[in-house]
């Protein structure tokens, strides 16, 4: 069956409950009594509730009310919050400089409203070293506290262990905040145009080269 209302002729009932323009109640009448306020206000006729007894149906712009239940449609798609888990993974022996790094990039994971799946792998000797895999994933907490928690604590899974971050922020404030800056970005580019359009393109090209080296697995270290 159709998900579209029967309008105008399509409608076939004697009588229905109508409904105007602005919403007024105008009552029970005649099926053709409330086609010719349709012709007359130069409108549709819109069967609303076919259920009803009699139907009810509405005098409005059906061909505006379809684009405007589209594009509402859609803006409720694009502020759809999907939960992501990203992942990072480490070594237990890790350089400072390479924690560092792989620290920024659960930062920016949190501040996306994006859930990081940490996981130290072991490797050789180093399974018989569980705690130092404890201890760098509870500093990596610590260090990212005022964005995320620890939702899921260390566990070992064979020869890893595996820690889940959880963010304060919610996905859609993470979004909106997000879109926000892209506006202030847009005006200020608007207001300065002497940045060429090779330093923006720069700056993404250098936004998915990081989201790239985040979800590589990590090298091993000597």
């Amino acid at each position: 069956m159709s998900a579209e209302p029967r309008i105008n002729d399509r409608i076939r009932v004697p009588e229905v409950r109508l409904v105007g323009p602005s919403g007024e109640q105008v009552g029970i009448v005649p099926l053709a009594k409330a086609l010719e306020l349709a012709q007359e206000y130069d409108l549709d006729l819109v069967e609303v509730a076919a259920n009803a007894r009699p139907p009810v149906c509405k005098l409005m712009d059906y061909g505006k009310f379809k684009y405007e239940s589209a594009m509402k449609a859609r803006e409720a798609r694009k502020n759809q919050a999907h939960t992501v888990i990203k992942e990072m993974k480490l070594r237990p022996k890790i350089d400072p400089h390479d924690y560092d790094t792989k620290k920024g990039h659960v930062v920016r994971f949190l501040k996306q409203g994006d859930k990081v799946k940490i996981t130290i792998m072991f490797r050789g000797r180093e399974q018989s070293r569980p705690e130092l895999g404890y201890r760098l994933l509870q500093r990596l907490a610590e260090d990212v506290a005022d964005l995320g928690f620890v939702e899921s604590n260390p566990k070992q899974d064979g020869r890893n262990m595996i820690m889940v971050l959880g963010p304060h922020k919610k996905k859609t404030e993470a979004m909106a905040e997000a879109r926000q800056a892209q506006e202030a970005r847009k005006a200020d580019a608007k207001a300065n145009p002497g940045k060429s359009q090779n330093a923006a393109e720069a700056d993404a090209d250098a936004d998915v080269d990081t989201e790239v080296e985040a979800q590589a697995p990590a090298p091993a270290e000597a």
